[in-house]
């Protein structure tokens, strides 16, 4: 068992910090508030003076796939052969010794979603793991919760010479593939238990089928606002659920969005504009999608930007404009909504994951230092 005592604690459930001590037991959190009993035996965190956070989360990354370093060796992010891969699992390549775990965890960043980049028009799919371990079938926090697709600059780009030119080509290539798999999911259903008239298996087709059934959103990586508005079409057309990965142009169509209900991850914004579409970047875009009521998660997209200046990233966002509790939900309780794994990380309640993250201030501020950082109630780091 574990406790932390005395701590300003920010659970996320309420705007206000309640001053009190959260109690972990057997890695789920057993106990919050004031005067809690506490069962000999137990190990003490003081954190009188400080302030206690759940865990920060980010919706969107490729953390273990896109390796500490540069070269071939490290990247295992993209299947550059072929345009339309939805069969390829992130945890198949996800390198837990990845150091940007540690880097990670160490600025308490405790849960993450990770998976194939955006070179290809369906990438596969993306896990929610945990930043500790060494096993990435124990890490996992929830897999699969989204299919990578991704629309723009990347997928013409990298496959100029294979067969994409155009933004057109990316959604008829989207759109194909999801007409195949439904028709694939339609013979299989009809089918039923008759071996003789099951089609042909095709693992492509085959790892759609979630997606039509909407067990897993789309996870739509979309920059400039005719891309966005682009997959909100297909989705549409489908049936389908979806996520906004980048939404690099969400501030000139929050109006828009903010009928549409879906949830957004904003970012990397800590980089300069490298591409055309990202030429209307800007720190305002979280706040503004927030203040239209849009939930709104703050990503780095890591390793575009290193993983541990998420908060940084959320202070930013607030020096530009947006409410402060909104910056805090961005990294912390939205994005764990995003991801579909609220029911166990990013707020502080009883049930829940003991992953807590002890600091000597607000993370929105840079001199705000980590004083401890708590996964599964285990402490993986202390400074």
């Amino acid at each position: 068992m574990l406790c932390i005592k005395n701590g300003l604690i920010y659970t996320m459930t309420q705007k206000e910090p309640i001053k009190g001590d959260v109690l972990i037991e057997d890695g789920k959190i057993r106990g919050i508030g004031a005067d809690l009993e506490i069962p000999e035996g137990t190990e003490v965190i003081d954190a009188e003076g400080l302030e206690v956070y759940p865990g920060f989360v980010e919706a969107h990354c490729h953390t273990g796939l896109d390796g500490y370093g540069i070269g071939y060796e490290g990247r295992d992010y993209c299947e550059l052969n072929d345009l339309v891969t939805p069969q390829l699992r992130a945890i198949d390549g996800i390198n837990p010794f990845d150091p940007c775990f540690q880097h990670a965890r160490e600025a308490g960043v405790t849960c993450i979603g990770t998976g194939p980049g955006s070179a290809d028009v369906l990438g596969g799919t993306f896990a929610a793991v945990k930043t500790a371990g060494k096993r990435i079938d124990k890490m996992v926090v929830k897999y699969p919760v989204a299919m990578k697709c991704a629309f723009g600059e990347n997928p013409k780009n990298c496959y100029q010479d294979k067969g994409d030119t155009s933004r057109m080509t990316t959604a008829a290539l989207l759109r194909n593939e999801l007409f195949k798999a439904k028709a694939y999911m339609e013979k299989k259903e009809a089918a039923g238990d008759d071996v003789q008239k099951q089609p042909e298996f095709n693992l492509k087709l085959e790892s759609l089928i979630p997606v039509l059934k909407k067990e897993i959103p789309l996870k739509a990586h979309a920059h400039q606002a005719n891309d966005i508005f682009t997959a909100l079409r297909i989705a549409k057309e489908f049936g389908l659920d979806i996520t906004l990965e980048h939404v690099t142009e969400g501030h000139m169509i929050a109006d828009e969005l903010a009928g549409e209900h879906v949830p957004m991850a904003v970012g990397p914004t800590l980089t300069h504009a490298t591409k055309f579409e990202l030429q209307n970047k800007s720190w305002t875009t979280p706040g503004v999608l927030a203040s239209m009521g849009c939930q709104v998660s703050i990503i780095t997209d890591a390793p575009v930007i290193p993983q541990e200046y998420l908060p940084l990233c959320a202070g930013l966002a607030v020096k530009a404009g947006m409410d402060e509790f909104d910056a805090l939900k961005a990294i912390t309780i939205n994005p764990a909504k995003h991801l579909g794994v609220e029911d166990r990380v990013g707020s502080l309640e009883v049930g829940k994951d003991g992953d807590i993250v002890v600091m000597s201030g607000s993370p929105l501020k840079v001199e705000s230092l980590v004083k401890w950082v708590v996964i599964d109630g285990v402490v993986v780091y202390n400074n």
